[in-house]
């Protein structure tokens, strides 16, 4: 039988070893935000000479040339296409709007706008409040929502403390992603916006149902297997869903990689998000969760032995 348990510190080492990384450039560099969360304007603008060898490598020196020329004030210029460029500006009206497009088909022909938005810093403020809200509000919901639905779990294991547990290997989850487009946002200039909210509120339901499925398999083994300690139920229940958990998990990651390399540049963050999510939802429901909860237990026993 494999000892999953008996390697607990081992799974907590590699946990930390991914996260610290991440919390590190959260604190030198912070994350990214969209102007989902600043407030601007985002215009995306296509055309056949940005493709590659149409202007060289220069297509992006000479967007940023056209707009210094029109005095406006931009924050970034990124490809988001072989021939597709996205530009976000902090203020821009669409008389400045009409005026660049004009410019644009002058020095490049024919450029279509495909998309124009724009975001008040009022409402992007908002969001970003809503944001954590949302996390917040969703993590105690889990805590409540487990801790009634073991209530009857054996005596003496308090039900609190799964709930407890589900939410730190949540908690695993969110530090992971976030870390990790932490990093990306330095290197690869990707940003944070509402999407990516979507995808951690997504991995974050994820998580917890694969925690769950291990859970309601401990609970179960504790009424067939009263013989065994409860570090032996842990163990045999991880065994037990392993299979189940990483064939529902595996399954969700293909249709991932599915969109990721059909899915078009807009919705590809989105994917990545999901994919990293996911993987790192599974993993903590099995080598996080579970023996979080038997480490808590031991050392509620070394207490007892000790008083």
């Amino acid at each position: 039988m494999f000892d999953i348990i008996g390697k607990k510190w081992f799974y907590f080492l590699f946990s930390g070893l991914i996260i610290i990384p991440g919390l590190f450039s959260l604190i030198l560099w912070g994350i990214k935000p969209s102007i989902d969360f600043t407030g601007g304007t985002l215009v995306e603008v296509q055309s056949s000479k940005f493709k590659a060898g149409a202007l060289g490598a220069s297509s992006s020196e000479e967007i940023k040339k056209i707009v210094e020329l029109e005095k406006i004030e931009i924050s970034s210029i990124q490809k988001s296409g072989e021939d597709t460029f996205l530009l976000r500006f902090k203020s821009f009206e669409k008389d400045q709007n009409q005026k660049l497009q004009e410019e644009f088909k002058k020095q490049f022909g024919e450029v279509r706008e495909l998309r124009f938005e724009t975001v008040g810093p009022t409402i992007g403020k908002e969001t970003e409040e809503n944001a954590f809200k949302s996390v917040v509000l969703a993590s105690l919901a889990i805590i409540t929502y487990i801790t009634l639905a073991f209530r009857k779990i054996p005596k003496p294991y308090s039900s609190i403390k799964f709930g407890i547990c589900a939410v730190v290997a949540l908690i695993h989850d969110v530090l992971v992603i976030v870390g990790l487009f932490s990093i990306f946002g330095h290197f690869f200039k990707v940003e944070v916006d509402s999407l990516f909210i979507t995808a951690l509120l997504t991995i974050m339901g994820f998580s917890v149902h694969d925690t769950i499925v291990v859970f309601d398999r401990i609970r179960e083994n504790l009424k067939k297997m009263p013989d065994l300690s409860f570090t032996q139920v842990v163990n045999e229940s991880i065994i037990q869903t392993l299979a189940r958990s990483l064939s529902t998990s595996l399954t969700v990651i293909f249709t991932l990689f599915a969109l990721l390399l059909f899915g078009g540049e807009s919705i590809r963050w989105f994917v990545v998000a999901l994919l990293i999510g996911i993987t790192s939802g599974t993993y903590s429901s099995i080598f996080n969760a579970a023996p979080l909860l038997v480490v808590w237990e031991e050392w509620g026993k070394e207490k007892i032995k000790l008083d």
